[in-house]
């Protein structure tokens, strides 16, 4: 697999040439198991064929069982600067019905060891919203990560996939269903301790410090292009999206035949506006109508200001100057709200 996923660096290149790499990202599962060695590998591919700014933000996805001491010490000796470990909880019965690896323990430790042994810029990732989380262990979990130090966290709504082990339990009235007005409560708790506390949420599902935004992500939602590597990834050019094969054993064949194992897909005008509406309307940094006018054309600007009207109105949306932000009430329904204003290319 690291000499497929190196094959697959090699061959695109080109995909970003003439600009800086501001991050690199180790995401998917859990790219912590890997061997020191073979990050290395990969980091020496990356730095051989693209320009790497000397400040990027060089982040892993880990499990907290995974940062033994041992583990960091590892890690430490690479360019690596940034962990998002995948905390979910710091109650030992919420991380067993999570089915986690890791316990309550561990979750703080791990932290604790990272910071020590230098790593500084940490993120952690909380989930809010399901049956055993009350509103006070809401709160403890909350407060356990603002004591430990950390300058960003993550925090996501338990969401019920189908044909989940879950899903499957739920509909045996094995476990209660999840409680949408429970999860939103503890979504506004959240924005109320965190902003209280000096961070920001600047997005939907982040919050940090003043200007400890995850380079990385940051780049997603500003619609910057970025390379994706490895199966199921995807990659954006500024016009089209590439899409990896899902499954590994394809992946690795593909490039083992000097073939990318990718798909193309072609997004229309409306396609990248309707992208840009959905992801700019959950940072804080807002919907642009000038951007809009001057990226789209002056009929889908005029068009987003007709549709914000009502939302204004309620006040789920407000004005900024140019800028079109959610209110506190209205991130319960951002995702919701996005869609009202998507543009379809039969209206344009």
């Amino acid at each position: 697999m690291v000499e497929a996923i190196c094959k697959e660096i090699v061959f695109k290149k080109d995909r970003l040439a003439g600009q800086q790499i501001g991050s690199i990202y180790f995401g998917g599962g859990t790219p912590s198991v890997l061997p020191s060695t073979a990050l290395q590998q990969i980091l020496a591919t990356v730095e051989k064929h693209f320009s790497i700014s000397s400040d990027a933000e060089i982040t892993i996805e880990t499990n907290p069982d995974d940062l033994t001491s041992s583990k960091i010490a590892e890690l430490r000796k690479l360019p690596v600067n940034r962990f998002s470990i995948g905390t979910q909880s710091f109650f030992n019965e919420d991380l067993i019905w999570m089915n986690r690896a890791h316990n309550a323990q561990e979750a703080s430790d791990c932290i604790k060891r990272s910071q020590d042994a230098g790593f500084e810029n940490l993120t952690i990732d909380l989930i809010y919203g399901y049956p055993l989380l009350s509103n006070e262990k809401w709160k403890s979990n909350i407060y356990t990560a603002l004591e430990l130090s950390i300058p960003h966290l993550s925090a996501y709504s338990l969401t019920v996939e189908p044909k989940t082990a879950l899903a499957h339990a739920i509909e045996k009235g094995k476990q209660p269903m999840v409680n949408d007005e429970q999860s939103a409560e503890q979504f506004l708790t959240l924005i109320d301790i965190v902003n209280a506390n000096g961070f920001e949420h600047y997005e939907i599902s982040n919050y940090s410090l003043p200007g400890r935004y995850a380079v990385h992500n940051t780049n997603y939602w500003k619609g910057i292009p970025y390379l994706g590597i490895g199966p199921s990834a995807h990659g954006f050019d500024g016009h089209d999206r590439y899409i990896n094969v899902a499954n590994n054993a394809k992946y690795m064949e593909s490039l083992m035949k000097g073939q990318l194992p990718e798909t193309i897909e072609r997004l229309s005008n409306t396609d990248k506006f309707n992208e840009y509406v959905m992801t700019s309307l959950r940072t804080m940094w807002g919907l642009d109508i000038k951007k809009i006018e001057q990226d789209f054309g002056r009929i889908y600007a005029d068009q987003t200001q007709k549709m914000i009207k009502p939302f204004i109105s309620n006040g789920k949306l407000f004005a900024d100057g140019n800028f079109i932000k959610l209110s506190n009430t209205g991130k319960l329904f951002a995702d919701g709200i996005a869609a009202e204003l998507f543009a379809d290319d039969q209206e344009l």
